[in-house]
């Protein structure tokens, strides 16, 4: 997903527990180190093919990573293991300086015989560490680790793989509580351009080096020399959110390695940074539109109708425009943090009771759980330092996309997004200036995903996603080409849809990973709600 909030989905769902109880509401196997076998995209010659990967039991996150805890020990005991891998700086120049591509995973206890390979994750973002997230979404995968041994990694730019860094922790709280939806003239539209400009410099002068590299296509180069040193003759791949858009650029470049792939929460790999935008306007207003008529159904504390609760919400933001609510230590809930907090929020079906509360709260003069939404469910760790999730996005972004818009390119599409959504449409269209002025340039529009000649790959497109809209997984499929992408709807709420608990939904994707078994063309799962509806 590529939207104003740099949104973890560890995060998401781990700091959503913790609201909701504070609210009552809310033999010998492959690749243990010899010289791996089964060819590279250079077929396995030169030294980043021959190295060997040293696993060690894992440390605690970095602060890049998102801070934490070591990840502790699966319940049957296994251990997660980290190591990192060198991959050139420059794909161009694979024999030149290399960085450092930090990996972890749970080895599966499979015989030989029943073990298929390695299963790599991608969680999104962009920008998500895969090796924070993995441990931290265990539980929801581990029945494919009954064939698979489950790995993350870090993509270039991310966490510890020479994590894209442009502020400090102070600047980077300044720049949240930011007013980014110029609405009182030429003023405010060139404070939001300055902080652009100030912004895209500080990435220069902090992670001038990396920036040229850390495209989507360079990272799917590196998933293939994972792939060879992990020992597997095809990739299989899980990718989420974002990472549907690497496992179909993946997908183009290495058509023959393709595995078995699902890719979950579909991006449009046809639409531009401006289409995609208001693809997610359309998306997030009805996904709050859904949210408030669940509110009703249930005793809604916030209006009678979902007209009445969008009225409400768009006054708090006006006023939270006008005069942000001071909630000391000098923090602040601004009109642009509410809304963050509400995107936020709407791409977790679970996260819904919190939301409610919080804005309640809201309408009674009390800001501080949004505030918690926003950064709970955000970039800013627990002990007030910050990952790199969002200076990664932004710099993945603005690698692969070579929009470059100016305020009046914006403004004659101010109607459209209005229309698209009173409540989100202005925040969404304003976001489309994220590279603009930025130091490198992007490399195209869009993606190229047309992988003729590529093994199945599973498509899960959700009805009710805001952030990768349903239409987004048949345009995917339609560009993979013929007889490559296969899909599977659901019918939920949220982002997403393995995560989301659904039994048909999880049953599908699993006898594809781990038997081979496609579902039937057309097939349809229901929505099964968390909350018990």
């Amino acid at each position: 997903m590529r939207t104003r909030p740099a949104i973890s989905t560890a995060a998401l769902l781990t700091g959503c527990v913790l609201l909701s109880a504070s609210l009552a509401a809310c033999g010998d196997r492959a690749g243990d180190g010899a010289t791996a076998r089964g060819g590279g995209s250079d077929d396995g010659r030169g030294r980043i093919w021959a190295q060997s990967l040293d696993w060690k039991n894992c440390p605690a996150p970095s602060a890049l990573q998102g801070g934490g805890d070591a990840p502790q020990p699966l319940p049957d005991g296994t251990r997660w293991q980290c190591t990192t891998m060198k991959a050139p700086l420059d794909w161009d120049k694979p024999e030149g300086e290399t960085i450092d591509i930090a990996l972890i995973r749970a080895r599966t206890a499979a015989s030989a015989e029943d073990r298929i390979g390695s299963l790599l994750f991608n969680f999104g973002g962009p920008g998500e560490s895969g090796v924070a997230t993995l441990p931290a979404l265990a539980d929801s995968y581990e029945s494919l680790r009954s064939r698979y041994d489950l790995v993350s990694f870090d993509p270039r730019g991310v966490g510890d793989s020479d994590g894209v860094t442009c502020l400090d922790a102070e600047a980077m709280q300044e720049l949240m509580q930011q007013d980014d939806t110029p609405d009182d003239g030429d003023d405010e539209i060139a404070a939001l351009l300055k902080s652009k400009r100030e912004y895209a410099t500080a990435c220069q002068r902090e992670s001038g080096r990396m920036l040229p590299h850390v495209g989507t296509e360079d990272a799917a180069r590196d998933m293939d020399l994972l792939r060879h040193l992990l020992a597997d003759e095809k990739l299989h791949y899980f990718g989420i959110s974002y990472g549907t858009e690497l496992g179909g650029v993946y997908a183009h470049l290495f058509p023959r390695h393709v595995g078995r792939a699902v890719l979950d929460g579909v991006v449009d790999p046809t639409q531009n940074q401006l289409a995609e935008s208001l693809a997610q306007t359309e998306g997030f207003q009805l996904a709050f539109e859904h949210f408030a008529q669940w509110c009703i159904d249930n005793g809604c504390p916030l209006g009678d109708s979902v007209e009445e609760i969008e009225s409400l919400v768009m006054e708090l933001e006006a006023e939270l425009d006008d005069e942000p609510l001071s909630l000391g230590d000098d923090l602040v809930l601004t009109g642009s943090l509410l809304l963050d907090a509400i995107v936020q929020s709407l791409y977790l079906e679970t996260a819904w009771p919190a939301l409610e509360i919080g804005l309640q709260q809201l309408a009674e003069g009390d800001g501080d759980t949004l505030l918690n939404l926003a950064e709970a469910l955000g970039s800013r760790n627990s002990d007030g330092t910050w990952s790199d999730q969002r200076d990664a996005q932004t710099a993945i972004t603005c690698a692969d996309r070579s929009d470059r818009y100016t305020p009046d390119q914006l403004l004659k599409k101010a109607a459209e997004f209005e229309e698209a959504s009173p409540l989100f449409g202005a925040s969404m269209l304003w976001d489309a200036l994220e590279c603009t002025g930025w130091p490198v340039p992007g490399k195209a529009e869009h993606p190229d995903v047309r992988a003729p000649g590529a093994s199945p790959i599973l498509l899960v497109g959700n009805t009710g996603d805001p952030a990768t809209p349903y239409e987004g997984a048949a345009r995917m499929a339609e560009q993979l080409g013929k007889g490559v992408g296969v899909e599977l709807t659901y019918k939920g709420e949220g982002h997403g849809a393995y995560n989301s608990g659904n039994s048909c939904v999880q049953r599908n994707v699993n006898a594809y990973l781990l038997n081979g078994k496609l579902p039937a063309a057309g097939t349809v799962c229901e929505h099964e709600s968390p909350m018990g509806k």
